[in-house]
């Protein structure tokens, strides 16, 4: 049996394969609401969704900041569901990387003229050549972004998502928290490891408060910054073993995002290392990321106790049906949804999926 297709029990979660994926800004709703996975994939998360209207990356971002967001999330969630695969969400604050162009629109901060807003930062620097400096944030307005993740993860897990996940990755609001290239700050929020660290713990605390017991929470961290002098995996380690005493139940390893024109060593599995490493010395749960393309590299590492889970991104662009083509590589039976049976192999194992469209 294949170690990819093996189950993951995290806390009331039963995850029916190691494959997952991965949070994908889409730039594609309108005002946060979700517009509308078969695939095989055993947890299926939505893109960043932000838990306030600045906190967008892009004006076309979805959101979850608002009731009004309910209906359409919990309709995707019952969704994916029905396709029994387990709902996530990444909550997420873009910090001083909000109010942004989509890719394919342009480049850097949009002017409040056009539609864009002022952003929020631990500090003024802004985040490179197009984007305009944040305002510093004050405690108050620390504290009541807590409270607004907290408020969302409530939100999210009420619609039906199983797992909730937290965005402290790619250079947005609570990686820039962390990393000593963006914050500045001399108050309890700034300087020291411990007072980085500060703002994510007490996140994690009060989501995981607010949250049933059965309900896992996952935290994506970029592991290095690829940066002298910045966030880096000794701190990652550090960190997370600090996450899983607050109830942290695996830690999403992607890396960079932070530092503009950062060198980054792209290729195959490049960033399964940190996955590796932080599952080994902080005994916590991991997911790997970062060009997973083919079924064996996936299984390998899974079989390896590299990570947990294998989360793909662009290759499930490519390829959605990327899980029923792995198991069919890998030897194991897959359930079909019944409407595509026509397609199935006929010399693959193949099952009738038992779960309803919605």
């Amino acid at each position: 049996m294949s170690h990819l297709f093996s189950e993951l029990r995290l806390r009331g979660v039963t995850l029916a394969n190691r494959i997952g994926v991965s949070p994908m800004c889409q730039y594609s709703c309108e005002d946060g609401f979700a517009n509308g996975a078969v695939g095989g994939a055993g947890v299926v998360f939505t893109e960043a969704a932000a838990v306030s209207p600045e906190g967008r990356i892009s004006p076309q971002d979805l959101g979850v900041w608002s009731d009004k967001h309910f209906e359409p999330l919990e309709r995707i969630a019952r969704f994916i569901k029905g396709q029994g695969a387990v709902a996530g969400v990444q909550l997420a604050h873009a910090g001083r990387k909000a109010s942004a162009y989509r890719p394919w629109s342009g480049q850097g901060s949009i002017p409040v003229s056009e539609g864009g807003w002022r952003t929020i930062a631990p500090s003024p620097p802004s985040f490179g050549k197009g984007f305009a400096a944040p305002e510093e944030l004050s405690v108050d307005r620390i504290l009541a972004l807590q409270q607004a993740f907290t408020t969302a993860a409530k939100r999210a897990h009420a619609a039906g998502f199983g797992v909730i996940e937290v965005h402290a990755a790619h250079g947005y609001l609570v990686h820039q928290f962390l990393s000593p290239l963006s914050n500045r700050r001399t108050d309890a929020y700034g300087g020291s490891f411990d007072n980085r660290t500060r703002f994510l713990r007490e996140c994690v605390g009060a989501i995981r408060s607010a949250l049933p017991d059965h309900c896992p929470l996952f935290v994506r961290i970029s592991a290095t910054d690829w940066t002298d002098g910045g966030w880096d995996l000794e701190q990652s380690i550090e960190l997370s073993r600090s996450l899983k005493s607050l109830g942290v139940d695996a830690v999403d390893c992607s890396s960079g995002g932070n530092v503009e024109n950062a060198k980054i060593p792209i290729g195959p599995g490049y960033q399964v290392p940190f996955a590796e490493r932080i599952r080994r010395e902080a005994g916590v749960a991991t997911a790997a990321i970062g060009m997973i393309l083919a079924p064996a590299q996936a299984d390998q590492i899974i079989r390896n106790g590299q990570a947990d889970i294998a989360l793909l991104a662009r290759e499930l662009l490519r390829d959605p049906y990327w899980p029923l083509r792995a198991a069919r590589e890998l030897g194991e039976p897959m359930s079909w949804p019944a409407q595509y049976l026509r397609a199935a192999p006929r010399d693959a194992p193949v099952r009738v999926a038992a779960h309803e469209f919605d």
